[in-house]
């Protein structure tokens, strides 16, 4: 009888992080697998399945902290849109209750220049925080079209009222309140009722298609924003200045108004530059679409 030898073949398939015991070995005609209990293959037990949720763990990007940065981004917002606000109208009363006081040595011309340059200030400086709107139409225009989410629309137009509030009552307190300081700081029109929501509506319009150009369009030279933002303010108070004030923005009428007490047709400043605004940012772009 042929004398027959036993064949042993081992095999050793190497599984990726496994110890060297941990493998697939095939000795004496017996296999068997062997597989680490680190391993990603998955038994099909319930109490195995990995479910996506937010972990605490110091590696984890956790819900709250998302919730935390969101809010703190909007406090920010807010805070500049007030601070903004605040700077702003305070120098334009500035300069209106200085240019009273010392029988018009501004004039329109030196009022509208303090204007334009204030805005163009205040955009340089938190444009890149909260986009600088100052103006309640400014960001209810923006809204309206996508560029502002909806739900910061309010707490931006409460930061704006405040800011205009506050700083017409600081005006208040440093200049005094003579008799005809009301007059001097409120945006009241000197024409009809119908020529003063044109006049603003205009003037708003034109505000927010160059805002809306310079902002908004990839295309456009972001380094001009403030000086063109500026420059168009000081060109609507140079044209529009005598008729209606060019307020173009809610908060710089309602501030006034509550810290003196001037509401002769308020609602003129109250319909016509949102309507403006919100006009002048669609027509802009229609045209660049």
């Amino acid at each position: 009888m042929e004398h027959m030898r036993s064949i042993s073949m081992d095999l050793t398939l190497s599984i990726p992080g496994a110890k060297s015991e941990d493998s697939l070995n095939m000795s004496d005609d017996k296999i068997a697998i062997i597989v680490p209990q680190s391993s990603p293959i998955l038994s099909m037990s319930p109490s195995n399945k990995t479910l996506p949720q937010w972990v605490k763990s110091e590696d984890s990007y956790q819900a709250p902290d998302i919730e935390k940065r969101a809010v703190l981004a909007l406090v920010k917002k807010v805070a500049a849109e007030f601070l903004g606000t605040f700077l702003l109208i305070f120098i334009v009363l500035s300069a209106l209750i200085m240019n009273e006081a010392h029988g018009g040595a501004l004039g329109v011309v030196g009022v509208a220049l303090t204007a334009g340059s204030a805005v163009a200030v205040i955009i340089a400086s938190i444009g890149h925080v909260s986009g600088a709107h100052l103006n309640p139409a400014v960001s209810a225009a923006m809204a309206a079209f996508g560029y502002l989410p909806r739900l910061q629309l309010l707490p931006y137009v409460a930061a704006q009222l405040l800011g205009s509030t506050a700083a017409s009552f600081a005006a208040k307190a440093v200049y005094g309140n003579p008799a005809n300081l009301g007059n001097a700081v409120a945006t009241v029109p000197a024409v009809g009722a119908g020529e003063a929501v044109a006049v603003e509506f205009v003037a708003t319009f034109v505000l927010l298609f160059v805002i809306t150009a310079l902002s908004t369009d990839p295309k456009a030279v972001k380094e001009l924003i403030a000086v063109g933002v500026g420059a168009v303010v000081m060109m609507d108070a140079l044209a529009f200045g005598e008729s209606t004030g060019a307020s173009m923005n809610p908060a710089r009428t309602l501030g006034p108004a509550i810290a003196f007490g001037t509401y002769t047709k308020i609602w003129v400043y109250m319909v016509a530059p949102p309507l403006g605004a919100i006009a002048g940012t669609g027509a802009y772009i229609s045209l660049s679409s």
